[in-house]
């Protein structure tokens, strides 16, 4: 029963997280850079922090690394609750089927492999920056 109430706050923390960050950086692109307000880069940065996020929790809580920095529970709300809560694919996948049926095909592109190569890089510098924090803190070995 804990467990499943910490999901359901690490997802609502990570759901309201991705509103307040996307509502930000729209607001600064829309007033700062009208003619590239239709990208979606607010849902780019969500998905790449995301990425770095769980990769960074990944590394320092896997079975690897002995789970020393988190218990299954703590792992499971911050990697299944707040980064699945966080986290916005589907809406990556409704927002790039939107520039596709309105012809903005370089958007298209651009969100696609931006958010595909840098979402994967993130989550290789998350889980490389994990396994040092966890090798300096904790004694452990890369």
């Amino acid at each position: 029963m804990f467990r499943l109430l910490l999901l359901i706050i690490g997802g609502a923390l990570g759901t309201l997280a991705r509103y307040g960050l996307n509502g930000l950086i729209s607001t600064h692109q829309s007033k700062h850079y009208p003619l590239v307000a239709v990208f979606p880069l607010g849902t780019l940065v969500i998905n790449v922090t995301g990425c770095f996020a769980i990769g960074f929790i990944a590394a320092i809580s896997g079975p690897a690394s002995g789970r020393a920095w988190l218990k299954p529970e703590w792992r499971d709300f911050l990697m299944i609750g707040f980064c699945g809560g966080y986290t916005t694919f589907s809406s990556y996948g409704l927002q790039t089927l939107n520039l596709a049926r309105d012809g903005e095909w370089l958007s298209v592109a651009l969100n696609i492999l931006g958010s595909n190569v840098f979402g994967l890089l993130a989550t290789y510098l998350g889980w490389v920056g994990g396994r040092l924090f966890q090798s300096r803190f904790h004694g452990g070995t890369l």
